[in-house]
């Protein structure tokens, strides 16, 4: 499944030529979309759900959600980058949220 996009909290990556999504996506299916200035997944049918754009997104505006047949409409996985960690936000059918925390096993 495509990433879903907070259009309320991406910003573009600030206006630079290409976002940080573009970059990293292997399949080059992000881009920026021209009359909105957001990100957007160009080919949804072809995202194979690697999670490169959902992790390098500064503003964290990028989520997936876990396939239906796994966890049903509002499941959803959410990582936080920080310095030395990846924190993981999984919210499940119910609403109930989990954290949890990883250290790098690259350290910047």
């Amino acid at each position: 499944m495509p990433p879903r996009i907070d259009l309320n909290k991406c910003n573009g990556c600030g206006g630079k030529s290409e976002t940080a999504c573009e970059m990293v996506c292997p399949g080059d299916l992000m881009m920026l979309d021209p009359g909105t200035g957001k990100a957007r997944c160009r080919a949804t049918g072809e995202c194979w759900d690697c999670m490169s754009c959902i992790k390098v997104c500064p503003t964290g505006a990028l989520q997936t959600r876990m396939p239906y047949q796994l966890g049903y409409y509002k499941a959803s996985l959410r990582p936080i980058m920080g310095k030395d960690c990846i924190t993981w936000k999984c919210r499940d059918i119910d609403g109930n949220e989990y954290t949890y925390k990883y250290v790098n096993r690259i350290r910047h």
